[in-house]
């Protein structure tokens, strides 16, 4: 799967990466999609 990103999610991204507390933006990402799965759990489990 190949992505574009706007620039300013780009920007965030390297924002991240040069705090240092991620070592790709590979890792941001994971991270990003594992947080919207876990929202989506709680969603349908506050309304179910």
């Amino acid at each position: 799967m190949s992505l574009s990103l706007t620039p300013d999610q780009e920007r965030f991204i390297q924002t991240k990466l040069q705090a240092g507390k991620y070592r790709s933006a590979e890792e941001v990402l994971e991270l990003a999609l594992r947080l919207l799965d876990e929202y989506d759990r709680s969603e349908a489990a506050w309304a179910g």
